[in-house]
């Protein structure tokens, strides 16, 4: 299928899905502008926030002034400046999700050893970067891309990339399986003409065309090498990858509840914000009528209005301190007095109503409230209380893992495909080999703990010295464990043979050296 044709809708994603995309990006970018920017123009897709403007939509009643009457849609009254704040816990939750994943890179495990060394060079090349951020990315927005690309100005080899959920229109088979995908580049906005750079991958084809448009229409097609960024591609370029895809696309969940009725959105996944819209705008409003609070309990000084100073013809009266004080008419029949006033701030009230919407929050997105409590005074726990105490957040991580270790293993097959097949020349060639993805334990005991436990193994005779190094040692390498064995068995003597058990299955020689004929 060629790229499209001119003049097409852009993007080609179904409105209701961009617009979610465009809503969760908002969020995780923790930024108000663009939340402000998002919620007052919710009828626009694209483009990029500026001034937010009130509209006549979040006037009216029913569903439409309803949804745009979310915290962050409610015009700003006249003659008022927006004194929104803003919690970014959308953006900790991705980041949260990301660092269980990846905070320890998973290893690639493979039995051939050139093949080996070849992915742990790739992982420390920049994939396992990669990887840390793609969870940020797909915890926020529903999924990611990775794709390998390669470039002879900066590596003589290729690598993997990161491309996110909504700069991609992917094409699914049987529900999750991707047939195609067209990712974009905006390579240059110019007022209302938005020059773009599209890249579709087929199976075993990547096809390059740029496009000159508007932000809602992809426009003509235009020459690739009339710009630097597009100067050296191939209008069409042959892959020796069979029937694969040089991109897979690995989703945050196995199902997408809210678009699970739209053609072709089954295997997109969801945001870990999905269905917390309406909670990360009230834990905002609860913070804004908090500090609004705090704003109007500042003391005030109630004074008549004899008793402040004047400053002469044209100029007014004032107090001896002029941000606690308040002129007050009083008949004059009145006590002259001066009156101290102050409002109570309801922090006990906001607080827990904060604590509680945060927890819907987290709870909606699969976590445990301790994964995100602030641990650090109390008493010292073992990794087992730990994962009794975010067992939600395990099994979150869990079902993401498997996500994440199948769609990196399809990535990594094809590239060592791609460079077995000679694409490459001068390049070392591997034997072609699928890795096994393992994802450390994202909660370890302590050094003192593992090693109590290894030694009441040793005691009880339940395990072996191989065992009980890879108990401690859990992040070294097979290799390293390996030499760690041999140097403790050299030290213990464990690795002398029993001399009691030396020669017993050999036969038994007489005092004349030969063999007794009586045995």
């Amino acid at each position: 299928m060629p790229l499209p044709e001119r003049g097409t809708v852009w993007p080609p994603i179904d409105p209701a899905i961009w617009s979610d995309m465009e809503t969760w990006s908002a969020w995780y970018s923790a930024n108000p502008e663009r939340l402000s920017y998002r919620y007052l123009n919710r009828h626009r897709t694209g483009g990029r926030f500026g001034q937010p403007q009130n509209r006549p939509s979040q006037y009216r009643g029913g569903l439409v002034g309803s949804v745009a009457r979310f915290f962050w849609g409610e015009p700003t009254p006249m003659g008022e400046k927006r004194a929104n704040l803003h919690m970014p816990l959308a953006k900790d939750i991705a980041r949260t999700s990301a660092d269980l994943l990846f905070s320890e890179p998973p290893a690639l495990k493979v039995t051939n050893k050139a093949t080996q060394e070849r992915l742990e060079d790739l992982m420390a090349q920049g994939l396992r970067k990669t990887l840390l951020a793609g969870g940020q990315i797909s915890a926020a927005l529903g999924g990611k891309y990775l794709r390998i690309v390669w470039d002879d100005e900066i590596s003589d080899r290729p690598w993997i990339s990161l491309v996110h959920a909504d700069g991609a229109a992917p094409e699914f088979a049987h529900g999750d399986r991707l047939r195609a995908v067209t990712f974009w580049t905006v390579i240059s906005v110019d007022g209302q003409k938005v020059v773009r750079h599209l890249e579709r991958h087929e199976p075993g084809v990547i096809l390059h065309g740029v496009y000159e448009g508007t932000p809602e229409n992809l426009g003509k097609p235009v020459d690739l090498g009339a710009f630097p960024q597009t100067k050296g591609y191939q209008p069409v370029r042959e892959l020796p990858i069979g029937k694969r895809l040089a991109a897979v696309y690995i989703p945050n969940s196995v199902i997408a509840p809210d678009w699970r009725d739209i053609p072709g959105a089954a295997g997109l996944g969801a945001s870990d914000f999905q269905g917390a819209e309406t909670f990360l705008g009230a834990i905002d409003e609860s913070y804004t009528s908090w500090m609004r609070d705090i704003r109007l309990a500042k003391m005030r000084i109630l004074v008549p209005s004899g008793y402040l100073s004047n400053n002469g013809p044209g100029r007014g009266a004032s107090w001896e301190d002029r941000e606690v004080y308040a002129e007050m008419n009083i008949p004059p029949t009145s006590d002259k007095q001066i009156t101290a006033n102050q409002f109570l701030i309801r922090h006990v009230e906001h607080k827990s109503t904060i604590e509680e919407l945060v927890s819907k929050v987290i709870r909606n997105a699969g976590y445990s409230g301790g994964t995100f409590g602030d641990d650090s005074a109390g008493p010292a726990v073992t990794a087992t209380e730990i994962k009794a105490r975010t067992s939600r957040s395990m099994s979150t991580r869990a079902s993401k893992a498997e996500l994440e270790a199948v769609g990196t293993a399809d990535i990594a097959e094809t590239l060592l495909i791609l460079e077995a097949s000679g694409m490459f020349p001068g390049i070392p060639r591997v034997e072609v080999e699928r890795p096994d993805v393992r994802f450390a334990d994202s909660v370890q005991d302590d050094i003192k703990t593992l090693a109590e436990t290894a030694e009441l193994l040793r005691r009880a005779e339940a395990a072996s010295t191989e065992v009980l190094v890879a108990l401690v040692h859990p992040d070294w390498s097979e290799e390293d464990q390996k030499a760690e064995v041999e140097r403790i068995n050299a030290e213990s003597g464990r690795g002398v043979e029993d001399p009691g058990a030396f020669g017993a299955d050999r036969p038994i020689f007489g005092s004349e050296g030969q063999e007794d004929d009586e045995e």
